[in-house]
């Protein structure tokens, strides 16, 4: 079988990588290694309204939050907007939509279909890639592979091009009906009563569906996020309480890499796009909005390479891409989650006062990790005291020397 682009992974991702390099007339074939799209879900699905609206995600997909609450051992905080800002996603419903649009420009998408093996012929110019499907395996042959394979990297280990990640997050979640649900607020707590270097959450889903959740960050933490899940539901630690019945109805188990961006995303005849490459926010853990957005750019730049052979030169765009836009933003994201790590409980009470004093905007800046020098310069003359000035300056320091 013959392609101009074969893609590894059906997540966000290589779904939008798929959607936009048929959009753009190549010729596409995705395989997914679940029985269905959006079959295991491996994120708590939190992300921005104005970012999934600008990829045509609309409401009927996430439920939408304007309220945010930071519990720690021994201080809450809740910063509120006038308007609806972040999102819980429908997981399953977004990436099957993902899907459907990839689909009506032609993509050829096969479910339950493992990559077993992976080389590049590159006297011939081509990728090899043997695939185990339901029809039976099949090897395909491909201009460009894009390795969208999520955590595991499977084609780029594969090929010997990238190792393990030796920094990440492991989140265990239920996703729970519950007797009642503040189904415009999220919550955060942190501290070690609720994560050892990390933290835990509350997503709300609807008025009676609710997502509840631990990220332990590894090798910083020994323990097992759902062992510590289980206690806290078991313990009633606040702000369960308000919930009153907590049922779990799904259990969903993720990694994501935890170390900024891979060195290079882009090889002969290979792209990485998402977790593959460390497209994440290290604030939050957060990476559907990275993966859409490049896994687009990933499409549309592969596409316009065929003419190229797809060689490293002509899928650069993409590579600088990466840099320019997501570098800086991820090293001083990580530079903040560095001093996060090391809070005791008592600090953390009076770090979560400092984040009360931010407004909306500045807040909401923060969290998503949007470190412009002129921003972090406002923050730092808007708030005087001096735990908050030391905590910019490492933002100001990081981005001067990068």
């Amino acid at each position: 079988m013959r392609y101009d682009i074969s893609i590894v992974g059906g997540g966000p991702a290589g779904l939008s990588a798929a959607y936009a390099a048929a959009k753009h007339g190549a010729k596409v074939v995705l395989f997914e290694k679940d029985p269905s799209i959006g079959h295991n879900v491996r994120t708590s699905g939190v992300s921005w309204i104005k970012e999934m609206n600008e990829f045509g995600i609309t409401d009927q997909y996430f439920n939408p939050i304007r309220n945010f609450s930071f519990i720690s051992p021994g201080n809450e905080i809740k910063i509120s907007g006038d308007k609806n800002s972040a999102c819980v996603l429908d997981v399953k419903k977004t990436y099957q939509l993902l899907a459907s649009l990839a689909a009506s420009e032609g993509c050829e998408i096969y479910i339950k279909s493992q990559v077993i093996d992976v080389s590049h012929k590159k006297d011939d110019k081509f990728n090899l890639l043997r695939v185990s499907t339901p029809q039976g395996q099949l090897d395909v042959e491909s201009t460009l592979v894009i390795d969208a394979s999520g955590f595991n990297s499977v084609v780029a280990k594969k090929l010997g091009l990238v190792t393990e990640w030796k920094r990440y997050g492991v989140g265990a979640e239920y996703e729970c009906y519950c007797d009642g649900v503040d189904a415009e607020t999220l919550v955060l707590m942190v501290g070690n009563k609720y994560s050892e270097a990390g933290y835990a959450w509350v997503f709300p889903l609807s008025k009676n569906r609710v997502r509840i959740g631990v990220g332990i960050g590894k090798p910083d933490s020994s323990v097992d996020p759902l062992k510590k899940l289980n206690s806290i539901i078991q313990n009633r630690e606040p702000p369960l309480t308000a919930l009153g019945k907590i049922q779990p109805l799904e259990l969903h188990y993720g990694l994501i890499p935890n170390q900024g961006l891979r060195t290079k995303c882009t090889f002969d005849g290979l792209i990485m796009v998402g977790d593959t490459v460390g497209q994440a926010n290290p604030l939050v853990l957060e990476g559907i909005r990275y993966a859409i957005e490049f896994g687009r750019l990933a499409g549309k730049i592969g596409a316009e390479s065929l003419h190229s052979n797809s060689t490293a030169e002509s899928l650069k765009p993409y590579e600088t891409a990466n840099q320019e836009i997501l570098e800086k933003k991820i090293k001083s994201a990580l530079k903040v989650q560095g001093r996060w790590l090391g809070l005791s409980d008592s600090e953390w009470d009076k770090e979560i006062e400092i984040i009360k004093g931010l407004s909306i905007d500045e807040f909401l800046d923060f969290i998503k990790s949007d470190f412009t020098a002129s921003k972090m310069l406002k923050l730092a003359l808007n708030h005087p005291r001096l735990i908050a000035k030391q905590l910019f300056s490492l933002v100001l320091n990081k981005n001067n020397n990068t």
